[in-house]
């Protein structure tokens, strides 16, 4: 046999890249991602990767979803709220999502004991293990305080989210040949670990109920620590405190700036309106499917199952867009998303109505229908306006507006779950009470083709094209993070090859 010759090519970043012969067949197509992880592991240390593999996957991906099957049910079974009720909660807890900008700029402008990064991890993920053991052990808290514990879940989260964000934007400006393998490497760990979560969820509420679920929460937040406990980096000791004020208002003035422009505030504007306009009634949904008399009563593992296969839904719209749909113009992508988005909700419709099952379809594959294809249009809908986003940053502020940009999504989330939970409540759908959910459906799927008005307010260019005016493209921001050192994680261990 001829053995397979690899070797290294030193590309003109600095960094090193591997060239070998492809391997053929299933042992090829098994090879190809352990090399590149490999890759990443050499290029960027084994330990940053791992970092990456904690937050984005096993913290958020998996965390999340086993957190919004346990926080459903723990609001149904446990505290016994109405779906609108739950609705309304389910904003409050979303709350620390919405000044991601400000936890990006503590961390960008605000050092702790000499240290950008490292306390922030440790804090998100202190802040984490205390919320998901308190809610865990205690018996049965009282209903606002339960809100405030997971809303302090989701903060370490959205903490641990900008943190680690702040650390893959450093390796990508160090590594620029592998900027593209970073974000490949988060979307994917985040992407698997959502899959993995969904899968386990429902199994893990049947046997140890939505409580227990929480106390195994804890475990990912404790990761984060450790991630914080083990990360190397640089200390600045001659940090100036009274600069920070100055950076802060800096960097508003450079937002404001750029937010005045037309070019801006205009898709901002519809960004906010097309989600926010998209009622959310998912608590209602969740309700009557496990409702035992009305519903299809669907079990506790059979609905992490739904979820998990509606995630596949959610990665395939993401390789659509990517393969077939990237470089189309953004007012003609949002036009037949939006579109599309608003007819898909009719399957919920028919669910409701029971048309299914006159088709002779059963319930719990025409669910795992309606909710993969929800999934992956929503996928789709949301993908151009990420990328409109990303053109709509002013160099030197990118990260922090970017947050921005964000946070505005954040809110239209808020807002659409308290006006769909305001719509439930207007309409008399109760824990037990299902009479007037089709008509909640039915003005929700209404809501959803709004939008199509306001596609005037999105610019008609594609992903290529500039977006903003060239006074804004060549205005630096003031707003920069004076760390340059690279960030990796210390090794509990030497390495083996003594490098």
């Amino acid at each position: 046999m001829v053995k397979e010759e690899e070797e290294e090519v030193l590309d003109p970043s600095g960094d090193t890249t591997y060239e070998s012969e492809p391997k053929k067949g299933c042992c090829g197509a098994l090879c190809t991602p352990i090399q590149w992880f490999k890759m990443l592991c050499v290029e960027l240390h084994w330990s940053f990767v791992w970092g990456v593999v904690v937050v984005y996957g096993i913290s958020q991906g998996m965390g999340d979803a086993l957190s919004r099957i346990g926080t459903e049910y723990y609001m149904k079974d446990v505290q016994k709220v109405q779906p609108s009720e739950a609705q309304f909660y389910r904003g409050i807890i979303y709350i620390p999502w919405i000044v991601k900008p400000i936890w990006g700029l503590l961390t960008d402008v605000l050092p702790i004991f000499g240290y950008r990064r490292r306390p922030y991890f440790i804090f998100a993920g202190s802040i984490g293990v205390i919320s998901m053991l308190l809610i865990s052990f205690h018996e049965k808290l009282h209903l606002a305080l339960a809100i405030l514990v997971l809303t302090g879940g989701s903060a370490g989260v959205a903490i641990a989210d900008v943190t680690i964000d702040a650390c893959a934007a450093k390796n990508s400006i160090l590594h620029p040949s592998l900027a593209s393998d970073i974000q490949s490497l988060c979307a994917l760990t985040s992407s698997i670990g959502a899959l993995v979560g969904f899968s386990i969820s429902g199994i893990f509420v049947h046997l140890i109920g939505p409580k227990g679920v929480f106390g195994l929460l804890a475990i990912p937040s404790g990761l984060v620590v450790v991630v914080g406990t083990l990360l190397d980096e640089p200390r600045s000791p001659n940090f100036s405190f009274t600069s920070v004020g100055q950076k802060f208002i800096d960097a508003g003035k450079a937002m404001w700036t750029t937010l005045k422009c037309p070019e801006v505030w205009r898709p901002c504007l519809y960004m906010y309106l097309s989600i926010a306009l998209s009622l959310t009634i998912l608590d209602g949904m969740f309700y009557w499917y496990t409702d035992a008399k009305d519903g299809p009563s669907l079990s506790e593992e059979n609905v992490g199952y739904i979820f998990a296969i509606g995630s596949v839904g959610s990665l395939l719209g993401a390789v659509l867009y990517q393969n077939v749909l990237k470089d189309h113009p953004f007012r003609d992508l949002l036009f037949w998303t939006q579109l599309i988005y608003g007819l898909s909700g009719t399957l919920d419709l028919m669910l409701v109505l029971r048309l299914n099952l006159k088709f002779g379809i059963p319930d719990y594959f025409f669910v795992v229908i309606d909710e993969s294809v929800s999934q992956m249009i929503g996928r789709l809908k949301w993908m151009p306006l990420l990328v409109l986003s990303s053109r709509l940053c002013p160099s030197g502020i990118e990260g922090t507006f970017f947050a921005l940009l964000m946070s505005i999504e954040n809110v239209g989330v808020m807002s659409a779950s308290w006006g769909g939970g305001v719509l439930l409540h207007a309409l008399k759908v109760t824990r037990t009470k299902f009479d007037n959910l089709w008509l909640a459906i039915l003005i929700r799927n209404l809501l959803r083709l709004t939008p199509l008005f306001l596609l005037f307010l999105v610019p008609k260019s594609d992903a290529r094209s500039a977006i903003l005016p060239t006074e804004i493209l060549n205005t630096k921001g003031d707003i920069e993070t004076t760390e340059t050192e690279n960030i990796e994680l210390v090794s509990l261990v030497k390495r083996v090859d003594g490098r």
